[in-house]
């Protein structure tokens, strides 16, 4: 049996080749392995990204506002409150331009606004607009029925309505360098409504639902909702009864004796309330950029920066912010200083008044304001009463620099007072203990050549009306978490005893001479109502520098009743005009005495209705 022999050489028609399905399968492998690394990286490494996409596309996230906390007074007055009000914008790049003439129609009809001028806006602008704020809630009911109306029509409007706060504040410019104001984004920007601004603010909700492709929400879907937490209400020491007189005498004080300004401040001694704190000229908290009467004098001749710049220092509480030469009233503090330290005693007379005080070394003599003449032989309490410098330079001198600077720093004059509002500077300006030399020594005696803040020296002064006890100073009485009712009330902060209750009875006493046989008399002379009224006072004038543009600061300070003191009261007026008296005792005291004739029956304080002015010939020209 035969075999054939089979031929290798067939053509097969359309064969591939091996290298050919080689390559296919290489190719495919690449990008299969190009896919999966796509899709680990969409997984792993962008899936957190997407799914926050995605989530974003599907669901509609809705923002809660939280109300923002009232501030009262101590009486439970109102003097800021939010309330909500709506904002009407317009989007012209959602509307058709055959239907800008109709929308602008419409809007202008309703909410009475100028119709060429909203259709030139609309024609003008790309972005959206805030048409009208604060619109009334009948106005805002017939816009949604109009708009209602049009999409009906299939008319697009480009109209959304947005709720938001308005900030009020009832009684304007009262108290409105402490209270502060919001700016556009409700956040507080000065005085209270920025040192406390984290509390009154509160914390905003929200509310998350499911959201059609037309970005509308699907009614009824599963929805997320926080509420916000609102805002804490803030209760402040000030009583606006004792404000709104504070600040009308030192309106009428700052106007009649022509000064640049002027600040005063009402302290509870004994708990550290702050009973009231004035600026003159301030500002209305509802216009905070309209400029006060002083300013609006020279608003036109300022550039953009220096309109910036006055603004901001308009709206400062210079009581807390501002530095300045205490003067003559300072001397309450060199007393108490040499009465603890038994270096002197109240009516030993131990000094003699020449008209002038040639300190050691220097060349020209530091001058009595009595000078050319003098006061002659006195006590400590003759020289209280006189504000006789060349006394208390004896005095200061005896104290020496490191004695003085250890009490300055117990008083608090080294340190911020602590009080709850923002500005107050880190320390007074003093000389370097270690290069006080005996000029400056002298005049630190007597309230010059140093410089400290109003609220440090009337809290200074205030440990003296609180037996020797210095408390830190508070303008926040308590606050209340609207949500739950709960309140906190802020305690009396005392800081230290700086001197001995015998010590602060002691100038307590002279304070009292001063308004009875001294230099302020005013404080009670020719003023209704005050006679009787148990006062103790110290007048000041401070000085210029030789050289300096500054001009005289005329001061007083009251602490009343003497004993058992329920308000130390500092009024300060900054540059008194030309032609008018500068002395402390000429302007300051009768300033202090007609606010305190109206503050102190008002708080309760019994007059004895007696006249206890016993000096009542003293000159004019005494009463520095």
């Amino acid at each position: 049996m035969s075999k054939k022999k089979l031929k290798s050489d067939i053509n097969i028609p359309n064969a591939i080749s091996p290298k050919r399905i080689i390559w296919v399968l290489l190719v495919l492998l690449v990008l299969m392995i190009a896919l999966i690394g796509h899709v680990a990286v969409l997984q792993f490494v962008q899936g957190e990204k997407l799914q926050n996409l995605a989530t974003s596309q599907q669901t509609l996230t809705k923002t809660i506002s939280a109300k923002r906390g009232n501030i009262y007074d101590s009486t439970g007055e109102v003097l800021a409150i939010s309330y909500y009000t709506d904002k009407v914008y317009l989007n012209p790049e959602d509307l058709d331009q055959s239907n800008k003439e109709l929308v602008a129609q419409g809007i202008s009809d309703i909410l009475g606004l100028d119709y060429n001028e909203l259709l030139s806006k609309i024609n003008s602008s790309t972005n959206r607009f805030l048409v009208a704020s604060d619109v009334e809630q009948d106005a805002i009911t017939k816009l949604r029925e109009w708009n209602s109306e049009q999409s009906k029509n299939k008319i697009k409007t480009g109209i959304s309505i947005e709720s938001s706060q308005s900030r009020s504040y009832p009684h304007g410019s009262l108290a409105s360098t402490v209270i502060g104001f919001v700016g556009a984004d409700n956040q507080g920007s000065y005085g209270i409504e920025k040192s406390w601004n984290s509390l009154l603010s509160g914390t905003a909700g929200k509310s998350v639902s499911l959201k059609k492709a037309d970005q509308s929400e699907i009614v009824n879907s599963n929805e997320t909702y926080i509420a916000a937490e609102n805002g804490y209400d803030v209760t402040l020491t000030i009583d606006y009864n004792i404000q709104g007189i504070i600040e009308k005498y030192l309106a009428e004080a700052v106007e009649e004796y022509k000064c640049e300004s002027g600040i005063s401040i009402a302290m509870d001694p004994s708990t550290g309330k702050i009973l009231a704190m004035a600026d003159y000229p301030s500002f209305d908290c509802n216009s905070k950029d309209t400029p006060n009467s002083r300013l609006a004098q020279k608003w036109d001749t300022l550039s953009t920066e220096e309109k910036n710049t006055e603004l901001l220092r308009m709206w400062t509480p210079k009581a807390v912010t501002d530095t300045y030469e205490p003067g003559s009233i300072f001397k309450v503090i060199t007393s108490a200083i040499a009465l603890e330290e038994n270096i002197i005693d109240t009516d030993t007379v131990c000094f003699e008044c020449t008209g002038s005080y040639l300190v050691d070394g220097e060349k020209r003599p530091i001058k009595c304001h009595k000078y050319p003449s003098s006061h002659g032989k006195q006590s400590l309490r003759n020289a209280l009463e006189n504000s006789c410098n060349p006394a208390f330079i004896d005095l200061g001198l005896k104290i020496g620099a490191n004695l003085s600077y250890k009490y300055y720093e117990a008083f608090g004059f080294f340190d911020k007072t602590g009080i709850s509002l923002s500005g107050e500077p880190k320390s007074g300006i003093f000389y370097d203990v270690n290069e006080i030399k005996p000029h400056e020594l002298g005049t630190m005696s007597f309230g010059q050549r140093f410089t400290i803040t109003p609220l440090q020296m009337i809290t200074a002064a205030s440990a003296i009306a609180n037996d020797g006890v210095l408390v830190q100073p508070q303008i926040v009485d308590k606050i209340t978490n609207v949500d739950t009712g709960e309140i906190t009330t802020f305690k009396t902060q005392e800081v230290r005893q700086v001197v001995s209750k015998d010590t602060a009875d002691k100038v307590a006493s002279m304070m009292e001479s001063v308004v009875t046989e001294g230099t302020g008399l005013r404080v009670k002379k020719d003023i209704p109502n005050m006679s009787g009224y148990s006062v103790g006072g110290k007048t000041g004038t401070s000085e210029p520098i030789n050289g300096s543009t500054d001009g005289y600061i005329a001061s007083f300070l009251a602490i009343s009743p003497v004993e058992n003191t329920k308000i130390v009261l500092l009024v300060i007026l900054d540059t008194p005009g030309e032609g008018v008296n500068h002395n402390g005792g000429q302007i300051a005291a009768p300033t202090a005495g007609k606010m305190l004739s109206e503050i102190l029956p008002y708080m309760g304080i019994e007059s004895g209705n007696k006249d206890d002015l016993t000096n009542t010939n003293i000159s004019e020209e005494d009463l520095y």
